[in-house]
């Protein structure tokens, strides 16, 4: 079985994958880096703080993390554990971890 290419288009390999979008600056990037290390941080030290606790009757569940009132939502299933942090925080930028010695969501 041969397979052969959708399309003969070539792409240049410093083309814009959306041309009609500027990129960004570098230090525009660094800006938007250091802010999600900083949330990510926020998260993991709510994480620590409450996860030794919580990890002896819900081990492997979800939990939901909104650092800037420092609330957490868990349960069983991600889907349902996101909806109850919206619910009460619609507009935040929430951090999904696990009940576990990482906190690590998944396999790698």
């Amino acid at each position: 079985m041969e397979t052969k290419p959708n399309s003969k288009r070539k792409v240049a390999p410093d083309s814009h994958l959306f041309p009609n979008r500027s990129r960004l600056s570098k230090e525009e990037i660094a800006r938007r880096k250091a802010e999600s290390h900083a949330f990510a941080e926020r998260c993991r030290g709510i994480f620590n703080q409450v996860a030794p606790q919580l990890m002896t009757e819900h081990y492997s569940w979800s939990i939901h993390i909104e650092p800037d009132s420092g609330d957490y939502f868990i349960d069983p299933d991600s889907e349902v554990c996101f909806q109850k942090a919206q619910q009460k925080h619609p507009s935040a930028k929430i951090m999904e971890m696990c009940l576990n010695e990482t906190g690590a969501c998944g396999r790698i």
